[in-house]
């Protein structure tokens, strides 16, 4: 990807030696896993590293932020069934969170204080990490989100679905259509729980991927996608992004967020 070149020329160029010229670090997290038959087996880390990358080009551009956007990390939790995939790959907690621990450590070491994981996937889940690492390092402020939230999927497209669906395509149309070929795209029929608490999401249970997902490993049409609502949707995110970016920056302490 350009923009790890990016990362590197700007770390030379700044001297960055103690965390002294940017306010926060932006973690792009994805996973290693198939999408449909259309989109690259890397769009969750893809995707994420480009929201990051134009969410600081936009907050330095609009507030004079300086965010740093690290490389992408790859290692994604995966749900049963997945694991039967040719090259997915499942991460475990203990494996994402000795990741994390070792970024957060090194930027800790280097005097930087506030970082956001900008998640691209919907099986990672960092609540429990980040609580030990609040603990290990109070003055380090962490948090994170999944960057397809940051804005409301239902205002931008017909029919947003779960995986490899019209959001993802449409916004891999806009970065990369390269990397979109919709004429081999399954259509993502999804297989939801038979029982309601389940459905609702008030009971949680991992979903085993073969039976949610048989036919494509999609859930979630993408036939409607188009590099025009991926356009609107992603800037959409990444104004929300900026504007979070602006008021985490002014952040001095945890007791600010309050």
């Amino acid at each position: 990807m350009d923009n790890i070149k990016e990362f590197d020329l700007c770390c030379s160029a700044y001297g960055v030696t103690r965390g002294l010229h940017y306010n926060v670090v932006m973690l792009p997290w994805g996973a290693t896993e198939p999408h449909n038959l259309h989109l690259p087996y890397l769009t969750d880390c893809i995707l994420s590293h480009d929201i990051a990358v134009d969410a600081a080009r936009e907050a330095f551009a609009q507030y004079g932020v300086r965010a740093m956007v690290m490389p992408p990390v790859t290692m994604g939790a995966q749900n049963p069934g997945q694991r039967d995939l040719c090259f997915c790959v499942h991460a475990r907690y203990e494996t994402q969170r000795a990741i994390l621990h070792d970024i957060v450590d090194s930027l800790y070491h280097q005097g930087f204080r506030k970082m956001i994981i900008v998640n691209g996937h919907g099986g990672n889940s960092f609540k429990n990490m980040l609580r030990d690492l609040a603990v290990d390092y109070p003055d380090f402020i962490l948090g994170a989100g999944e960057w397809f939230k940051m804005a409301s999927p239902k205002d931008f497209f017909d029919n947003p679905g779960d995986h490899a669906d019209e959001v993802e395509t449409s916004v891999m149309m806009y970065y990369h259509p390269d990397l979109v070929d919709l004429s081999k795209a399954g259509p993502g029929h999804g297989h939801g729980y038979s029982i309601e608490a389940l459905s609702a999401g008030r009971i949680w249970i991992p979903r085993d991927w073969s039976l949610a997902s048989p036919d494509d490993t999609g859930i979630g049409d993408p036939s409607l996608s188009s590099a025009e609502k991926g356009e609107r949707f992603a800037k959409a995110v990444v104004e929300g992004y900026a504007k979070f970016l602006r008021d985490f920056a002014a952040v001095k302490s945890g007791e600010d967020l309050f």
